[in-house]
C-alpha cells in the first residue's frame, strides 16, 4: 500500500507547500521517518543522498514549530554546501510559517552570521566548528532546543569532528529529541547513538540496486606507482565528457588535479579548505565545459549539483563498500549510461571483493590501453577530423596554398602528408608513460612490499616540471640560469619561496592556476632555488597573474611574485 502525504496529518502550512513543489507521495526514508519524529522519539535514519531525507526531518520539526525568542532546532552538517541546502529546503518547507532558518560555517564573516542571530532566528543549520566558535562567542544560545538533527553523521566523523559535536551536544536541553542520518552504520556511530540518545527507534533504507544497474562498472589492476599514468592513458581513449575522480585526501586532489592540468588535462581540485565563491567559480568552469576533471573527496562531493557526468573515477577505493555506491552513483543519473573506474592496486583486491559481495554485481577486470592502441586511436582521431573538414569542404584558402605547392613542383600526396604531420605536432608533447606489469600470482609479501613503497613516492620524485623529468613546454634544461625566460612569448617571474619552504612544482602550477583562473598547462618551466623558485608564465597572461598577488598561498604562508629581473 502507498503511503500519501495526506495520511500523515501534517499541519496545513506544510501541505500547502508540499502541494506547490508537487510531491504528494513520500519516498520510503520520509514515510518511515515522519511518524516517529511526530511522536518525539529519537531516531536513526539510514539512507543514502537523494533519498529524500532532509525532508523526512524537516517536515516534523516544521510541524511541532513555535514561534519563540531562541533556536527550537539545530542541525548539525558535516560541510558548508550540506547547511546550505537543508537551511534552504526548511525555508522552503516552511515559507506559510514564515519559518527563519540561518546556515553558518566557516569561511564567511562572523558579522552577517551573529548579526542574524540577534536579530532572532528559529532553526539553526551549521557545521561544528562554526557553531562550536559562536557558543564560544556567547552569541548562539541554544538553551530553547527541542530538536537536534546530526545529518550525514558518518562524514562528520571521518571528519574529526566527534570532540565538536559532543561539545555542541552537552550545551543542548537534555530532555531533547535527537535524530541521526548517516548513509553508512559502522561501529563509531552506533556508540554514539548508544551515548547521545534514548532508545532510539531505527529506520532503514535498503539501497536500491537500479542505479548501479545502469553504470558500468570495471577494474584496472595496476601498481599504486603507476595509477596517474593508467589515468592518463584512459583519457586518451575513453570517450569522457566530465569526470569526476575520488582521491583519499585534500593533498591528494590537489596533486593529483596538478599533475593532469600538467598533463594537458584540464582539471581542479575540490576540497574543504576551498571558500564557498572559490568553490562556485570551479563548479562554474565544470559546467561550462571549460574543466573536463573534478578532483574531490568524498566529503567535499558531498552537495555536488551535477548531474551530467559521464565518468567515474576511484583513484583508490574507498575504506568502505557503501561509499563506493555513493560514489559511483554520481554518473548514470537521469536515464543516462555512465562509467565507474577504479584503479585498483594489489593490495586493494580485498576491498574489491567486499563491493563486489555489496553490489551483488561482478566488476570487470579490463586491460589498460597499450602504447600502440593509443597511438592508432590518434591516428584514427586526425583521420575522422579530415572526414568532416573533406565533407564541409571549407578549406577554400588552403586549397589555393596547397595549388602553389603543386605549382612550386611538390608531390599533392607529400603535400598532405607533411599536412597530416603538423596537425599531429602536439602528440609530441603527449608522451605516454611507462606502466609496470602486475604479476597475477601477486604473494603476500610482495602486497605489504607494494604498500612500503606507496606511502614513500605518492607523486613525489618527479623532477624540476612535475612531470616525471619531461618538460611542459619541451625544449632546455629546467636547470638552465638566469632570470629570463629562454622560451619565446614567455615572461619569468619569481616567487619569495624555495626549497627550503618545501615548495615543489605541483604548488605553484595548482595555486597561481587557480588564483589567477588561467590553466595550469600554460605555466611553463619551473625552477626552484633553496629561497626563492623562478616560474614562467605566457606574456599575454603575466598581469592576470600579477593582479592576485596576495592570494597565492602554500599552506599559511603566502606566496608573492613579482617579474624576475
Amino acid at each position: 500500500m502507498t503511503t500519501e502525504f495526506t495520511s500523515l496529518n501534517l499541519r496545513d502550512e506544510l501541505m500547502q507547500a508540499i502541494t506547490e513543489l508537487g510531491y504528494s507521495t513520500p519516498t520510503p526514508i520520509q514515510a518511515g521517518m515522519i511518524p516517529l519524529m511526530l511522536t518525539g522519539a529519537d531516531v536513526v535514519g539510514q539512507a543514502q543522498t537523494g533519498t529524500g531525507k532532509t525532508a523526512a526531518f524537516a517536515l516534523p520539526i516544521l510541524h511541532n514549530f513555535q514561534k519563540q525568542k531562541n533556536p527550537q532546532a539545530l542541525i548539525l552538517a558535516p560541510t558548508r554546501e550540506l547547511a546550505l541546502q537543508v537551511a534552504n529546503s526548511m525555508i522552503e518547507y516552511g515559507k506559510h510559517l514564515h519559518v527563519r532558518a540561518l546556515a553558518v560555517y566557516g569561511g564567511q564573516p562572523y558579522g552577517p552570521q551573529i548579526s542574524s542571530l540577534k536579530r532572532g532566528v528559529d532553526i539553526v543549520v551549521g557545521t561544528p566548528g562554526r557553531l562550536n566558535d559562536l557558543l564560544e562567542r556567547k552569541v548562539l544560545d541554544l538553551s530553547g532546543i527541542k530538536t537536534v538533527v546530526l545529518d550525514e553523521a558518518d562524514e562528520m566523523l571521518n571528519m574529526g569532528f566527534v570532540e565538536e559535536v559532543e561539545k555542541i551536544l552537552a550545551t543542548t536541553p537534555a530532555e531533547r529529541q535527537t535524530a541521526l542520518f548517516s548513509a553508512t552504520m559502522p561501529q563509531r556511530i552506533r556508540k554514539l547513538a548508544d551515548r547521545f540518545m534514548r532508545d532510539p527507534q531505527t529506520v532503514a533504507v535498503k539501497r536500491s540496486a537500479l542505479t548501479a544497474l545502469a553504470i558500468e562498472q570495471r577494474y584496472y589492476l595496476i601498481h599504486e606507482s603507476d595509477k596517474t599514468n593508467a589515468l592518463t592513458r584512459l583519457f586518451e581513449i575513453e570517450p569522457i565528457k566530465s569526470a569526476l575522480i575520488f582521491a583519499r585526501t585534500r593533498a591528494e586532489t590537489a596533486t593529483l588535479a596538478n599533475e593532469l592540468v600538467v598533463r594537458g588535462i584540464p582539471a581542479e581540485a575540490i576540497h574543504g579548505d576551498l571558500d564557498q565563491r572559490a568553490r562556485e567559480r570551479v563548479l562554474g568552469r565544470f559546467r561550462a565545459n571549460q574543466l573536463k576533471v573534478l578532483v574531490a573527496t568524498d566529503v567535499a562531493a558531498r552537495g555536488l549539483d551535477i548531474d551530467d557526468i559521464s565518468h567515474v573515477f576511484n583513484f583508490h577505493l574507498p575504506d568502505d563498500a557503501e561509499v563506493y555506491i555513493h560514489r559511483i552513483g554520481r554518473t548514470g543519473r537521469a536515464g543516462k549510461s555512465g562509467v565507474a573506474i577504479t584503479l585498483l592496486s594489489p593490495r586493494e583486491r580485498r576491498r574489491m571483493r567486499e563491493v563486489e559481495a555489496l553490489t551483488k554485481q561482478q566488476v570487470t577486470k579490463m586491460e589498460l590501453p597499450t602504447v600502440g592502441d593509443i597511438h592508432r586511436h590518434r591516428e584514427n582521431q586526425v583521420i575522422e577530423t579530415m572526414k568532416v573538414w573533406l565533407g564541409r569542404g571549407r578549406f577554400k584558402r588552403e586549397l589555393e596554398m596547397v595549388q602553389e605547392l603543386i605549382t612550386a613542383g611538390h608531390d599533392p600526396l607529400n603535400i598532405a602528408a607533411a599536412a597530416i604531420k603538423i596537425a599531429r605536432a602536439d602528440e609530441k608533447q603527449r608522451p605516454i608513460d611507462e606502466i609496470g606489469e602486475v604479476k597475477t600470482d601477486f604473494k603476500r609479501k610482495d602486497e605489504g612490499r607494494e604498500w612500503k613503497e606507496e606511502r614513500g613516492k605518492k607523486f613525489e620524485g618527479r623532477g624540476e616540471s612535475g612531470r616525471g623529468g619531461r618538460q611542459p613546454h619541451g625544449g632546455a634544461s629546467q636547470r638552465q640560469r638566469g632570470d629570463t625566460s629562454h622560451e619565446e612569448g614567455m615572461v619569468r617571474l619569481k616567487v619569495n619561496k624555495g626549497k627550503s619552504s618545501g615548495i615543489r612544482p605541483s604548488d605553484i602550477v595548482g595555486t597561481i592556476a587557480f588564483h589567477a583562473n588561467i590553466p595550469g598547462y600554460t605555466i611553463g618551466k619551473i625552477r626552484i632555488e633553496d629561497k626563492f623558485t623562478l616560474v614562467d608564465v605566457p606574456e599575454d597572461l603575466v598581469e592576470q597573474v600579477l593582479t592576485h598577488n596576495g592570494n597565492y598561498r602554500l599552506g599559511k604562508e603566502k606566496l608573492t611574485l613579482v617579474k624576475a629581473k
